[in-house]
């Protein structure tokens, strides 16, 4: 029996009919991989698999099934039971991989756009989750789950649809079935993935953050990003006392701002308002400083009472105080695993700092019982470590953001990181006995040290924001006019295209101005071995027809942390119609010290390990 077909994809199909539900527990259950997440199994295109497989493997006992379909179930943690369970029940299992991701903004290995494969130029975008084609052969009555090569896997990255569907077809000419293939062994403990997933040798005896740092806390989620958070305090604080305002309607406060009296669920705008109007305020100590995005620190009104905060994380607040450190991770990733996640802040933080969602680990932990006022924020075996090497818990944290922050190790541990929570190799762990390790550790703290200056908005970095700048840097993101005088008046206003405001309120993205040309010899000069990590060639970015930042390093630009690009991300929110002002000379000058903070972090990186 061969069954062929391009089954539906639908994430929010709902919830399976009993039928349904009864023949998907086999993809809910495992033997030896751990158990399934199972909420992605009610996807359309898994219920095709499942008819598909049980009517081969369990009704006529030979066959091939070839689905091309959504990609996300060959390394998901839904789908580890489908996919051990394709192990038992065929003999071979071929996967190509066609990418085009448009969800994660995938890029092909060239650094184009990774389209779908079914986008067709000048007609259509296609859709927008990544696919890959899936062969599934069985050849009798018995499975031998202890042959070799019985996954094989290749990939069809090109960056056009065109491109992509071209390979496709000249590899029919291959030899062999098998021709491009490469034999895939599934690593059971990351849950049989079944495609490249790089973990280094050490990494299941490697403490995961979580066993290190065991509490954290979900970033807040207001769910009213436009009406609680503001860029400056003034705009912001007039909003909550118009807010509070008894003597305007609930209908006169909707036309002034609608996105705080939209109804959403678990939100009746109009009973939360008049039960903080019964009590009065606003409440002083709620405006307080908030890390909403990667090296972007805004004001909130953090309110206790009520669900004008959708999520608020009464629990998180306690424990952000001066001189508490934080840094953000997730469980596992959906974009590009090899990109760091981690961001430092002294503040309260986003859900959305990072684009997984970020939960957020301190250093210390608030103590209001007797004894010292904080207390690290420590498992028994982290600090028995931390104590046998005569180091402190400031002392790990910034070790593990001097791992995080190491592009090797993010790039030979991505299959890892994608599927689960950073793990920390640790000179001596557990017993710390090893010779060195207080010194290794420390060594390392010191670099971690470094990257928390840089990632903290709040920290004055010498040689970068501050003092007599370092050639290399000083040359980053100059400031600048097209006909070479200072900037005044209308230079200023972000003009170029950078952002706009969506549905809802939204900002989405532009595509603002950007050249990119060689860099000027005095530019190549300045950087001389500093260029090898920012970049081959200079992007000079615009604010408007007139005003630039010049010589922004090509690395320094196409930057990512926590899943963003950060200084187009930064720019979105500032564009002239978004911002309803013109960026102030300390605004321009905040960009130029994100880029240089961006170029120190990558020299930095470059010289970890």
């Amino acid at each position: 029996l061969v069954i062929l077909g391009n089954p539906p994809y639908n994430g929010f199909a709902g919830v399976a009919v009993e039928e349904e539900q009864e023949f998907l527990e086999a993809y809910r259950t495992a033997k030896r991989v751990r158990l399934p997440d199972s909420r992605a199994l009610h996807d359309l295109y898994i219920r095709f698999f499942r008819m598909a497989e049980r009517r081969i493997a369990e009704k006529t006992g030979r066959g091939v099934v070839c689905f091309i379909s959504n990609y996300s179930w060959l390394d998901g943690l839904s789908f580890t039971g489908m996919r051990e369970r394709y192990l038992e029940a065929f003999d071979a299992v071929r996967i190509d991989n066609l990418h085009g991701d448009r969800i994660i903004s995938e890029y092909a290995p060239d650094g184009r756009t990774s389209e779908t494969v079914f986008a067709l130029r000048g007609q259509s975008p296609g859709i927008k989750v990544g696919t890959s084609i899936a062969m599934l052969s069985r050849s009798g009555a018995v499975v031998d789950t202890s042959a070799d090569g019985r996954i094989r896997y290749r990939d069809f990255h090109q960056a056009r649809a065109e491109e992509r569907r071209q390979a496709m077809l000249d590899s029919l000419t291959g030899p062999t079935i098998d021709s491009g293939y490469s034999v895939l062994k599934p690593n059971l403990p990351l849950g049989l993935p079944f495609k490249p997933a790089a973990v280094s040798d050490g990494w299941f005896d490697w403490p995961a953050l979580t066993e290190l740092f065991p509490i954290y806390f979900s970033g807040v989620n207001t769910n009213r990003d436009a009406f609680v958070i503001d860029i400056g305090i003034t705009p912001l604080k007039s909003r909550i006392a118009e807010y509070f305002d008894a003597d305007l309607s609930h209908e006169q406060f909707a036309k002034i701002h609608p996105s705080a009296m939209k109804i959403r669920a678990r939100y009746n705008p109009q009973a939360v308002r008049d039960t903080l109007l019964a009590r009065g305020g606003p409440d002083d100590t709620g405006f307080i400083r908030h890390t909403y995005r990667p090296f972007d620190n805004r004001w909130l009104y953090w309110e206790a009472e009520t669900k004008l905060l959708n999520e608020k994380r009464p629990d998180y607040r306690p424990h952000v105080f001066d001189g508490n450190l934080w840094l953000s991770a997730a469980p596992h990733l959906r974009r590009d695993s090899t990109e760091p996640q981690a961001c430092v802040t002294q503040h309260m933080a986003s859900l959305h700092l990072i684009e997984r969602g970020a939960n957020m680990f301190p250093a210390w932990l608030r103590n209001d019982g007797l004894g010292a006022p904080r207390e690290p924020n420590l498992s028994r075996a982290a600090q028995l470590y931390l104590d046998r090497l005569g180091l402190g818990v400031e002392d790990l944290f910034h070790h593990v953001l001097a791992v995080l922050h190491d592009p090797a190790y993010r790039k030979a541990n991505a299959g890892g990181l994608r599927m689960g929570w950073p793990r920390i190799p640790l000179p001596g762990w557990p017993d710390g006995e090893a010779e060195g390790a207080a010194a290794a550790l420390a060594r390392s703290a010191a670099r971690g040290r470094e990257f928390a200056a840089l990632l903290d908005l709040d920290t004055p970095v010498q040689g970068v924001t501050q003092g007599v700048l370092r050639p290399e840097i000083a040359a980053v993101a100059v400031p600048a006019v097209k006909d070479g005088r200072n900037m005044t008046g209308a230079d200023f206003a972000l003009t170029a295209g950078w952002g706009h405001y969506g549905s809802g309120e939204a900002v989405m993205p532009g595509q603002g101005r950007v050249v990119e040309r060689p860099f000027a010899p005095d530019e190549r000069a300045a950087m001389g071995e500093a260029l090898p990590a920012l970049g081959a060639a200079a992007f000079d970015v615009y604010l408007n027809g007139n005003a630039y930042w010049r010589n922004v390093p090509a690395a320094v630009w196409r930057y990512k942390l926590g899943g963003y690009q950060v200084l187009k991300k930064w720019l979105s929110y500032r564009e002239r119609p978004v911002l309803d002002r013109p960026l102030r000379p300390a605004e321009v000058q905040h960009f130029t010290d994100i880029a240089r903070r961006i170029a120190a972090i990558l020299l930095c990186g470059r010289d970890a390990g």
